[in-house]
């Protein structure tokens, strides 16, 4: 009987933390809530984020931080996994990919701070290229409110939505604010905390003529292996190095 070398692995395990600590300029791994993308360039539009099965808009579900040590075009990069929630469908699993050099017109060449100074917590509806998002899901909105034109969405279905939740009410105001109502769409948030530990490899059983391997892991679901295997860079602390 001989035993494999123990390997290092990465677990991710969500933790509520602030608000702010799972914004953008943080470089976050989480899960739920709104995408907290890095740029604009190459965001999926509706029409890559619609279920292939029944054709409405998939749900954000989770993101991870994962830079390619090496790579300068990928200094900052994000994986995002996006699903459908819609029963009796619940499929369409999508994942699209978002990248920035370090040296970019959006953050600082600097890490963020720990502490950032106190500001509201409303929601984000604009990136910081300028381009809106859609009041339900946080995905582009290339679509207006016919209205008000200040409201923006990915699709009808998501205008109705928010129509029926609040904006109708909000639509004849000179100027909408950040107030968005719970939608029932996003998933719950959290920070996905990474820890690094010692995998347990399963032993090598010889038999007469042939191997078998044996051990004592069953199977993991598609998002545990996700968060263990998907973030190739480096730990939080040692990312900007």
């Amino acid at each position: 009987m001989a035993a494999a070398p123990a390997r290092r692995v990465e677990l991710g395990f969500a933790e509520p933390v602030p608000a702010w600590r799972l914004r953008s300029e943080q470089f976050p791994s989480k899960v739920g809530g709104r995408p907290a993308w890095l740029g604009e360039a190459a965001l999926p539009g509706p029409a890559a984020l619609g279920c292939a099965r029944c054709g409405r808009p998939l749900a954000f579900l989770l993101q991870v931080y994962a830079p390619l040590p090496g790579r300068a075009d990928a200094f900052h990069r994000c994986l995002f996994l996006f699903c459908c929630r819609e029963p009796p469908c619940c499929a369409g699993l999508r994942v699209f990919r978002n990248q920035l050099p370090r040296k970019n017109e959006f953050y600082s060449y600097e890490p963020p701070s720990e502490n950032p100074s106190p500001e509201t917590e409303s929601v984000c509806l604009q990136l910081r290229s300028g381009a809106h998002l859609c009041r339900v899901c946080g995905c582009l909105g290339p679509k207006t409110c016919s209205r008000c034109h200040q409201a923006h969405y990915c699709s009808k279905e998501h205008q109705t939505l928010d129509w029926r939740l609040g904006h109708k009410q909000a639509c004849t105001q000179d100027h909408l604010d950040h107030t968005v109502p719970d939608h029932n769409f996003l998933f719950p948030e959290f920070e996905i905390v990474i820890e690094t530990e010692e995998e347990i490899v399963p032993e090598v059983v010889e038999k007469e003529e042939d191997f078998e391997i044996t051990g004592s892991m069953g199977k993991e679901s598609a998002s545990a292996l996700m968060i263990k295997y998907g973030r190739k860079g480096l730990v939080h602390q040692e990312k900007w190095s």
